[in-house]
């Protein structure tokens, strides 16, 4: 069994044999392909490297320099290499947006010659229909792709994905931020009951824009709002709904107001307000700097 040298937070030793990261690979699946190669648990080997970082999804999600700068020296990298399997450089408004375990690939871009086998960023990427890597389009783990279900609205879809993605990697954004149209989308709205059977959770403001949303859609399909990660084959469906939104502006937003009720329809405004109140700081520093 191979076993990592023991740690020293002043002077960290570089590993004896280091794997070299696959294109977009995770740094949590990098460390674990390390722990597996020296024989060790995956949080064993982090902890050589990060003693003070309690997860491997801790450092997936946010590294300072001085830890950037350390595993970089131990992995016999640059701090270049080590910020491109993270998402320390995404967008805090696009956490939200990314899950917790591998939930798609795509069949060209995936590596299937480690073990044990790379998970790349873009698995995790809640936002994307198509890989990053050669736009393909994504596949789900039972092997169901996006262009199933909501093909036809393909192109808007595109779109949506673009503007999620500026704003993840770029922080560049129009009048409000995409991720938080996102989560928007997917509270509840109120619809007149016409059948017996009606299902009050069935029904997200997404369906208002996208109406083929409420037929097919289950219960374990829809997640919260706070999450807007939806399944695969029902992503195209919320991409383009952002991409509509964000065409239309303001109004649009309100006119979703309407289909609100009670609670949800307070939360609902109280949003919108907040929003409409960044746009306007936003347009106010811009004609400053015009001045």
């Amino acid at each position: 069994m191979r076993k990592p040298p023991s740690h020293d937070l002043q002077a960290p030793q570089q590993l004896p044999v280091t794997l070299a990261p696959c294109t977009d690979e995770l740094l949590s699946s990098w460390v674990a392909r390390h722990a597996v190669f020296y024989g060790v648990p995956p949080l064993a080997m982090l902890r050589h490297c990060l003693p003070e970082t309690p997860s491997l999804r801790a450092t997936d999600l946010s590294l300072n320099d001085n830890q950037i700068l350390r595993l970089a020296h131990i992995l016999c990298v640059d701090e270049a290499t080590i910020r491109r399997t993270t998402f320390t450089d995404i967008a805090r408004s696009s956490r939200c947006l990314i899950a917790t375990d591998a939930i798609q690939s795509c069949s060209t871009c995936c590596p299937a010659k480690t073990e044990p086998r790379a998970i790349l960023r873009s698995q995790l990427l809640g936002w994307r229909i198509t890989c990053a890597l050669c736009g393909d389009l994504l596949q789900s783990p039972s092997g169901v792709s996006c262009a199933s279900t909501f093909g036809h609205y393909s192109a808007t879809a595109l779109i949506g994905e673009r503007l999620l993605h500026d704003e993840a990697s770029r922080k560049a954004r129009t009048w409000v931020s995409p991720a938080r149209i996102a989560q928007l989308l997917l509270m509840r709205r109120v619809k007149n009951p016409t059948f017996g059977n009606y299902e009050p959770w069935r029904y997200r403001v997404l369906g208002a824009l996208i109406p083929d949303l409420d037929d097919v859609v289950d219960r374990q399909s829809l997640p919260m709002s706070s999450c807007p990660i939806l399944p695969l084959h029902l992503r195209p469906a919320l991409l383009a709904a952002i991409a509509m939104v964000e065409r239309s502006g303001p109004e649009m937003l309100e006119m979703l107001c309407g289909q609100m009720r009670g609670e949800n329809k307070v939360r609902f405004s109280s949003a919108i307000n907040e929003i409409m109140r960044g746009t306007s700081r936003s347009t106010a520093s811009s004609q400053l700097q015009l001045i």
